[in-house]
């Protein structure tokens, strides 16, 4: 299976028939995906199954409607367990970015974590998940492919950098963490839930 949001709406690419009542369930080639983005965009569903038995050819082709943009971010956690948090565009995120040339998704996450927070020896732990989303990028509707990694620092002073929008950059205790994900992205919520499966 493959969710991709636009906005907050899953696109959810799948093979299979179970449990797929929350959305309308569409053979996938029935559909034409830039309508289906059209119509998600538009709010004239709030999520929807796309269906293929075959799902990796079919997912090959839905990304071939899209530029694909790889990207690696991190959820950090420090020594106190509070997390770090980005404030950009009126929604709580977390620092992420586009893998730059000869790059690792690894060493991009990595980067972008000290790029856009100001935080200093990070100890990259794991791999956490790939999530997807569709969104307009220089007049090209695209699909950013983000890596996510879990890390850590014993450091907790942050500098947000103000030039990327950012205009805090603050670790959150565990209390506060639910509230924040109130006002985020779906994408960061999903990487929450599989953390806390």
């Amino acid at each position: 299976m493959y969710k991709v949001f636009i906005n907050n709406s899953p696109i959810i690419l799948t093979d299979s028939f179970q449990n797929q009542n929350e959305f309308p369930f569409l053979i996938y080639k029935n559909v034409v995906p830039d309508e289906i983005i059209y119509k998600l965009s538009k709010n004239v569903f709030n999520g929807i199954y796309l269906y293929d038995m075959d799902l990796e050819p079919c997912w090959k082709d839905f990304k071939s409607h899209f530029k694909v943009i790889i990207a690696g971010g991190g959820l950090v956690q420090n020594s106190k367990k509070e997390t770090l948090f980005i404030y950009r565009g009126n929604k709580w995120d977390l620092p992420k970015g586009k893998v730059e040339k000869g790059e690792s998704v690894e060493k991009t996450a990595l980067r972008e974590v000290k790029e856009e927070c100001g935080i200093a020896n990070l100890i990259l732990k794991e791999f956490i998940i790939t999530t997807y989303h569709i969104f307009y990028y220089d007049n090209v509707l695209s699909l950013k492919e983000t890596h996510w990694f879990l890390m850590y620092t014993d450091h907790s002073k942050t500098q947000p950098q103000l030039d990327e929008g950012i205009t805090i950059a603050e670790f959150k205790p565990k209390s506060e963490v639910d509230l924040a994900l109130k006002n985020s992205y779906a994408n960061i919520q999903l990487i929450f839930n599989y953390l806390t499966k």
